[in-house]
Order: structure tokens, then sequence, then C-alpha cells
């Protein structure tokens, strides 16, 4: 009895984690396409509803690279709790979900956890957008710069709101760049 009891716990596990991974088509709507050699680069996180390692960042940048095999390498890169803190990096891997247009992807941050990343708004000229998720838990408004304007700012709250989303926990990310980024 006791062996069939160890071997139900990693099974009952591993279940669990392959139904949090199965992608299901996202209840937010997505921009209709994205251009991926465009979206590629720096993008300074201007706000977002945090997760739980962004709740002090500052400077935060999120950097993507596609590489040949249609994997998305994430660069996340931010100081914990002020400007003078140490830098902090995170390597998320992101693949994007066929028959979307490239504008829903997968993030994972660690295996087997896969999370849902929607791209909800996507400036023409791709220097700003909005990520979004179906459960309205989490979003980030970012920008190719480390500012934007308020008039830009408001219309990014806006749009999230017609989304869904409640902006209670929305948090302007503190970015200072007196020089270079880097």
């Amino acid at each position: 009895m006791k062996t069939t009891r160890k071997g139900l716990l990693p099974a009952l596990v591993a279940s669990i984690f392959a139904a949090g991974c199965a992608h299901t088509p996202p209840t937010i709507q997505p921009v209709a396409s994205v251009d991926l050699q465009r979206f590629m680069g720096d993008w300074y996180v201007i706000a977002n509803i945090p997760s739980y390692p962004e709740r002090e960042a500052y400077n935060a940048i999120e950097t993507y690279e596609l590489k040949d095999g249609g994997e998305i390498k994430t660069t996340f890169r931010f100081r914990k709790g002020s400007f003078d803190a140490p830098v902090k990096t995170m390597h998320p891997v992101g693949r994007v979900i066929p028959g979307t247009n490239n504008a829903v992807w997968d993030m994972q941050v660690f295996w087997p956890i896969k999370a849902e990343y929607v791209i909800v708004g996507l400036n023409d000229d791709y220097s700003q957008t909005i990520i979004g998720r179906s459960k309205r838990d989490y979003a980030w408004v970012m920008a190719r710069t480390p500012s934007i304007s308020e008039h830009d700012y408001q219309a990014a709250l806006a749009k999230l709101k017609a989304l869904g989303y409640s902006l209670e926990k929305l948090r302007k990310v503190p970015q200072h760049w007196p020089e270079a980024k880097h």
C-alpha cells in the first residue's frame, strides 16, 4: 500500500502541472497581428500589475530576441527596491502559439509552468505595447523609451479598463536613466 501512495503523489503533481501547461485560447482580445522582428529588442516597463518578483522593481527592462528555432529568448532586468540596488536578471523563454498571428505566446519562467502572454495593445510604430492575460491578474505597459506622455499613459489605462482590468494594483515602475541603460 505504501508503494502505491508514493507513486500516486508524483502522478498527481505531474497531472496538475500538465493541466497548467495546456494551451487554451485567450479570453482577452489580442491585437490582430505582430511582426516578431519589429517586436524584438528592449521594452521599458512603464507600469504593471506586477508578478511577485516585480513588486519592487526599478529600472525594469524586458528584452526579446528571436532564436532560429522560433523561441523568444527573454531577459528581464531590474533593480529590487531602489535605483542603487544590484541588477537582478530573469530569463523566461517565449513561444508563439500557432494560429495567433504572433500575438499570443506561452512564457515559461521555469519548467514546466507556462504563463499566458497576450499582446493586447501595440502602436503602429512599435513604440508602445500592452501585455495582458485572460485572468486579468497581471498586465504590463511597456515602451521603447523609459517614459511616455501622460496622454499615452492614460490611454493605456483606459485600454486595460476596457479589457476588464481592475487598476487598483497597477504600479508605475520607477525608471531613471541619466546616461545609458546599461
